[in-house]
This record gives structure tokens, C-alpha cells and sequence, in this order.
């Protein structure tokens, strides 16, 4: 009889506690929301004028975008007519969708900080990425495959499977493919494992911790895969993401 009261009494408290996280998710979820924003391309004589290119967040003063650098890197192939910019949030002051321009460019860890006008957005909060471990329950929003799935964001949660180098030397010569020798010979450097799926549209989406909404990193859709899953004929649906202290220290450098 204890036994089952026992049991009963557990089975309450982990009810309380599931409902509990829920809840924060849920507030968690709609507070990231506000910070995170389309980058792309205007161009007025295009339809549609308006072309998503990946995700971005908000940081530091607000006023300042953080996204990966391979989402802007092809600008000329978008014509010169076309103009970098950002769509905010449908519960942003101010126009919603306003010109970006380049502010700090980190190539080596596939980082950009764009500038934008106008009233300031809510910021996220950084947490320092040393201290997060694997098993960490994390989520990450963003626009997946292009805006196919509309330009609402998207958020998806998985954790964090394993913290390792971006790039490890392979076992034989074929397998050394020049982005693999490129990272090794600049320095390899440790990123997020994670057991989500993020797809074309992630790229610069803010990685955060489930429980505090805290960015511990910036998703990854192509720097980290054609450095790390070069030798692979068929790649995994494995995610990554940079850890947040490199964009940290991007937003202290250019103070």
C-alpha cells in the first residue's frame, strides 16, 4: 500500500513538473520570438520582391542583427538592384521591413553582424557556450526550407548530442577535401552536435536553452557540414551550431 501511494505521489509530481516546463516553453517560445527576424533581398522589379536567404536575431543594442555570413555571402548573384534586408516581427515598432547593411564580418566562424534604423527591437540574451554540456535540452526557431513553410517561424527542439571539433583530419588522403585541409590549416575549433533536424532557411537562427531562453549558439547549415561531413557520399540530417561565446566576442571587438 505504501509502495503504490509511493508511486502515485511521483507519478503526480512529474505531471506538475511536465506541465510546469510546458508552460515556460510556451513563454520561452513567444519572448524569442520578438527577437528573431528574416535576412534577405528586396528587389522591387522581382516577384516575389521580397527573397528569404536565412534567419537572424537580435542582439546587443538592438539595432544589431546577428546571422551566419554564408546567408549574405552571394549577394552579386542576387543582381545589383537587389538590396540586403530585414523583416521584423509582425509585433515590431516601426516599419517591419528595413534595410540592413554589413557592420562586423567573423569568416572564420561564419558570423555577421548587420546594422538596421529605426526603434530598437528586445535583444536576446547570450550565455556563456562554455558552460553548456552535452545533454543540454535545447530549441532553435527559425524559417526551415526557404519560407516553403510560410514566414511564420518555426521552432524545434531536440539537445545538445555531442560537443566537437569542427573538423577532424581523416583516415586517408581522398577523403582530405579542400574545405577539410582549409579548417584544418586555420584551426579547428568545437561546435554543437545537435539531435534536431534543421533545414535550409535555419542558417543563423538562434540556438537556445529549452528551460531559460538563454542563446547558447547560432544554427549552421553549411560551413560546419562541408567542413565536418566532406567524406560523406551521403550527408546525415545531423544539425550544428556555433557556439555563442564566438559571437560574444565579435560584439566586445567591435565596441
Amino acid at each position: 500500500m505504501a509502495d503504490q501511494i509511493h508511486r502515485l505521489i511521483l507519478a503526480w509530481i512529474l505531471t506538475l513538473y511536465s506541465l510546469s516546463a510546458g508552460a515556460d516553453m510556451v513563454e520561452t517560445i513567444a519572448r524569442l520570438k520578438s527577437s528573431v527576424v528574416i535576412v534577405g533581398t528586396y528587389q522591387k522589379a522581382n516577384g516575389p520582391q521580397m527573397k528569404l536567404r536565412g534567419t537572424g536575431f537580435v542582439v546587443g543594442d538592438g539595432l544589431t542583427v546577428a546571422t551566419n555570413a554564408h546567408v549574405i555571402s552571394d549577394m552579386g548573384e542576387a543582381g545589383e538592384a537587389a538590396t540586403l534586408v530585414v523583416q521584423l516581427p509582425a509585433t515590431a515598432p516601426g516599419q517591419r521591413v528595413r534595410e540592413a547593411r554589413i557592420w562586423v564580418l567573423d569568416k572564420a566562424h561564419d558570423l555577421v553582424l548587420l546594422k538596421i534604423d529605426g526603434p530598437a527591437l528586445p535583444p536576446v540574451t547570450l550565455r556563456d557556450s562554455d558552460t553548456v554540456k552535452e545533454g543540454l535540452s535545447v530549441a532553435f526557431t527559425g524559417f526551415p526550407i526557404g519560407g516553403a513553410l510560410g514566414f511564420s517561424p518555426v521552432t524545434h527542439r531536440g539537445m545538445v548530442s555531442a560537443v566537437t571539433p569542427i573538423a577532424l583530419p581523416s583516415d586517408n588522403a581522398q577523403q582530405l577535401t579542400e574545405n577539410v585541409i582549409r579548417r584544418l590549416k586555420s584551426g579547428s575549433f568545437d561546435i554543437f552536435q545537435l539531435d534536431a533536424t534543421a533545414y535550409p532557411g535555419n542558417s543563423g537562427g538562434p540556438l537556445f536553452d529549452a528551460e531559460t531562453g538563454e542563446v547558447v549558439g547560432i544554427i549552421n547549415m553549411v560551413l560546419v557540414k562541408a567542413t565536418k561531413e566532406a567524406v560523406l557520399s551521403h550527408p546525415s540530417g545531423i544539425s550544428y551550431a556555433i557556439p555563442a561565446n564566438y559571437l560574444r566576442n565579435l560584439l566586445t571587438s567591435s565596441k
